[in-house]
């Protein structure tokens, strides 16, 4: 049985087609998702992230607990700020990529992604034994809204007195939004400028509610699972699960500049990464775009004369580009000539670095 978000009565008020989506009942879209995708990168878009991980942190120790459990050194972390990281396995595999919000001296917030967040929990409290800090799994207290777009901030604005304009890119402070307490963060997953709103969950609804009356005269449009999968792959973020592993190090996936080797003391993973942080990578992640238009697909694989050189993790139509685009792990040195085997057709690509799409700042 797939666990509804406090949000579930008004997605099916708006008549969202309702999927699984890692054990949570999601809206995947509420009419046309290629509509949902350009209000984002036009105006804004509404998007009900309350099936993330919020996992806290308390203590004198919760910094370096945090320093030894991850790959980054949170400790450095300035209150306010917040920093993308990842936590891995002693063989240096990615068991999930996180956003840390330091919230003050002796407090952090830890966002898991839906399908990770009590793996997470758990490691993180194992981790954090020696350590003079509290681990608490918070996530059922907590939805979590997203406005994401160009004119996210015009529309924040007209709820909130809390300082939008100073707000850093990954920084958060706590803040009146409509009356109601949360937490603001200028985080997100599209590519755009954007806010994600962690409030209680009986603030939900009236939240989103006075969002979507706010958002009205600027065009924000309610979007779902399917939008947000294609705006974060023409920003070439990556998904785990596809792009990300327990079988994969953050260098396989071109992210170790999040590894913080000097940082004190040692970390879950050190060894393994360290072996391997110098080695010539095997592949590398890349973007493709397609010459036709014929759609490479998560598992594809990805061929050069013939001969089978990698695998698409993640592909879609791209509307910012007007031609379908994917990711793909491909052997070094393979790079060029490369097409995707689409049901035994041998589809053109052209390579290109990532992301395929940057929002004018």
């Amino acid at each position: 049985m797939s666990r509804p978000t406090p949000l579930r009565d008004v997605h099916q008020s708006l008549g969202a087609t309702l999927t699984d989506f890692a054990g949570w009942l999601m809206p995947l879209r509420y009419g046309s998702e290629s509509a949902e995708h350009k209000a984002v990168r036009e105006a804004a878009g509404l998007f009900d992230l309350s099936h993330m991980g919020e996992i806290f942190l308390t203590g004198p120790q919760a910094g370096e607990a945090l320093d030894y459990a991850l790959v980054g050194h949170l400790s450095a972390l300035a209150p306010g700020r917040a920093r993308y990281t990842m936590i891995v396995n002693e063989r240096g595999g990615v068991l999930d990529d996180l956003i840390v919000y330091r919230l003050g001296d002796e407090e952090f917030m830890v966002v898991a992604n839906a399908s990770n967040y009590e793996k997470v929990g758990h490691e993180l409290k194992n981790r954090a034994k020696a350590y003079d800090v509290v681990v608490e799994d918070r996530s059922d207290q907590y939805a979590l809204i997203a406005v994401q777009g160009p004119r996210s901030q015009e529309i924040l604005a007209t709820l909130t007195d809390a300082d939008l304009a100073g707000l850093k890119y990954y920084a958060g402070l706590p803040g009146l939004v409509d009356g109601r307490q949360a937490l603001i963060a200028r985080t997100g997953y599209t590519g755009e400028d954007g806010f994600e709103l962690f409030v209680a969950n009986q603030d939900a609804v009236p939240l989103w509610n006075a969002l979507t009356a706010a958002g009205e005269p600027y065009g924000l449009q309610p979007a779902g699972l399917s939008s947000r999968d294609t705006l974060r792959l023409e920003a070439g973020m990556p998904l785990y699960g596809n792009e990300l592993g327990a079988d994969l190090t953050p260098f396989d996936a071109g992210l170790g500049r999040v590894v913080k080797f000097d940082k004190p003391g040692d970390f879950v993973g050190r060894s393994a990464l360290e072996a391997v942080k110098d080695d010539p990578p095997r592949r590398r992640l890349v973007g493709l775009v397609a010459q036709g238009r014929r759609v490479p697909r998560h598992g594809y694989p990805v061929t050069k004369d013939g001969a089978v050189v990698g695998e698409v993790t993640s592909g879609a139509p791209s509307q910012s580009l007007g031609r379908p685009i994917a990711m793909a792990y491909v052997d070094t040195g393979a790079e060029a000539g490369l097409a995707v085997d689409i049901r035994g057709s041998h589809e053109p690509m052209d390579l290109v670095e990532l992301p395929f799409y940057r929002r004018n700042k």
